[in-house]
């Protein structure tokens, strides 16, 4: 066990990684979708700072969280651009609900200091 200041930000008291940060990113993520993006892209950094920095499931729920965040991007984008034909609100809205499912599932995982299922999963 390494005792730099680092390994310390990600270990509490009891010898389990603290799983707090990234409960925070993902309700930032999750903020998100009321504040415009500018959460998300706080949760995002946050996500890419502290990946590599704990055990293997917890870092995996950093690359699920940067995942989630550049896939919703690219699904809102999309859903512009489709807006043009008016199916895009219906396609922005479905965004919504995966980003919803996403993070939940997400956080479910985390509070059993278990990976996310499906990281490098397209949908949920």
């Amino acid at each position: 066990m390494n005792d730099s200041p680092e390994s310390r930000s990600v270990i509490d008291s009891g010898g389990e990684p603290d799983i707090t940060l990234p409960i925070v990113v993902y309700a930032l993520l999750l903020a998100g979708i009321v504040s415009g993006g500018l959460t998300t892209l706080i949760g995002v950094v946050i996500a890419y700072v502290y990946r590599g920095e704990g055990p293997h499931w917890l870092d995996e729920h950093y690359r699920y969280q940067i995942r989630t965040f550049w896939l919703t991007l690219l699904y809102l984008a999309i859903s512009s651009l489709l807006m043009l034909v008016m199916i895009g609100f219906v396609t922005w809205l479905l965004v919504v609900v995966w980003l919803v499912i996403r993070c939940v599932k997400g956080i479910k995982r985390l509070q059993q200091h278990r990976a996310p299922d499906n990281v490098d999963a397209w949908l949920i």
